[in-house]
């Protein structure tokens, strides 16, 4: 699913930003940014988010501002700084330059300044960046409720779509039986004219008939996927993956239903079971 979440706050003399956007995904997967110093913290962060998030495409923006940060300690590298001169006096009198060598100029130099800060408490930072994330987090998961509430309805009313056409494959079946029955007997009785008619041998045939079509079983189990379907929406568990599952299954006896079914109306039904199925499998895909 979509969503989006952004925390803030200044803790531990840190000012810390934390944004959290997900886009729809099979499974999870996870990339963050955070600044360069505090690389530590991307796999809590990702261990962090998976807790409460099971599915989707996550970017994490983590951004953290000294605000109150110790003095750093600077050093001069003398013998590298000594080196540099020694190499631009020799420019200036091989080359005839001026020399204009500055302080600024030398300490630009690569290396010949060296900035020593104190190690970052990795447990302290922590402690302080995850109520923010969480803040995002909650934010984040709001907002995808509120898209699952959604998506929940529109699965549940194709549902709905989904039994109205089995319940008309359910009782149209019988009557391709007794439709076939009718015209074998019919052609029966065009061939042999006036001899008698084998009445076993047209029931047999049919019977034989009625096996081949009859799609009960499918429908029974078809009525079972989609009731379990509503329980699985109505549960407050992460239930994507099952629901991955239940519509093969689903569509596995719509499949079969359309094999066996010898009636053009009941092939228009099964047809638009299957596109109701294929809807819904495009709709789970961002239910978590």
């Amino acid at each position: 699913m979509t969503g989006y979440g952004r925390g803030q706050a200044v803790s531990e003399g840190l000012d810390i930003s934390f944004e959290i956007k997900s886009v729809n995904h099979r499974y999870f997967e996870f990339s963050s940014r955070v600044p360069r110093s505090y690389a530590f913290l991307e796999e809590k962060l990702k261990a962090f988010v998976k807790s409460q998030v099971s599915r989707g495409k996550i970017e994490c923006y983590l951004h953290i501002v000294e605000v109150e940060a110790e003095a750093a300690d600077v050093t001069v590298n003398k013998p590298l700084a000594q080196g540099y001169l020694k190499a631009l006096s020799e420019l200036e009198q091989e080359y005839d330059l001026r020399n204009d060598i500055s302080v600024m100029q030398i300490g630009r130099l690569p290396e010949v300044l060296t900035v020593k800060k104190a190690e970052a408490d990795e447990d302290a930072v922590w402690h302080a960046v995850m109520p923010v994330a969480q803040q995002a987090l909650n934010r984040f998961i709001a907002m995808r409720e509120k898209e699952g509430e959604k998506l929940k309805e529109d699965v549940l009313s194709r549902g709905e779509a989904i039994l109205a056409k089995v319940a008309f494959i359910e009782e149209r079946s019988p009557q391709t039986v007794k439709e076939y029955t009718e015209r074998l007997s019919e052609r029966i009785k065009e061939v042999l004219a006036d001899t008698t008619i084998d009445e076993a041998r047209i029931l047999t045939e049919a019977a034989i008939f009625a096996d081949k079509v009859a799609v009960a079983e499918e429908t029974v189990r078809l009525r079972s996927h989609i009731a379990q379907l509503g329980d699985m929406l109505e549960g407050d568990e992460a239930v994507g993956r099952k629901l991955d599952f239940l519509v093969q299954e689903m569509n596995r006896e719509a499949n079969t239903i359309g094999s066996k079914c010898q009636d053009v109306n009941v092939t228009k039904k099964v047809l638009d079971i299957k596109s109701e199925i294929e809807k819904i499998r495009e709709q789970i895909q961002n239910i978590e």
